[in-house]
């Protein structure tokens, strides 16, 4: 019973621990940023290419 009732304090002070919190804060956010700039180059992706194709044909052309 000392086990668990031990077990269960050095839990209780792991969730008020808030060592490294505001890393997994900027963490988290970067990942968003990344989702969100991942999915707009998905949908954006042919548009793009057809103006990078004619900004390359502009100036390949003599």
């Amino acid at each position: 019973m000392m086990r668990l009732f031990a077990w269960w304090e050095g839990f209780k002070h792991r969730l008020r621990d808030e060592r490294g919190q505001g890393m997994v804060e900027y963490g988290l956010i970067i990942a968003l940023v990344a989702v969100v700039v991942i999915a707009a180059l998905g949908m954006l992706g042919n548009k793009l290419d057809t103006l990078f194709r004619g900004i390359e044909q502009e100036i390949n052309t003599p």
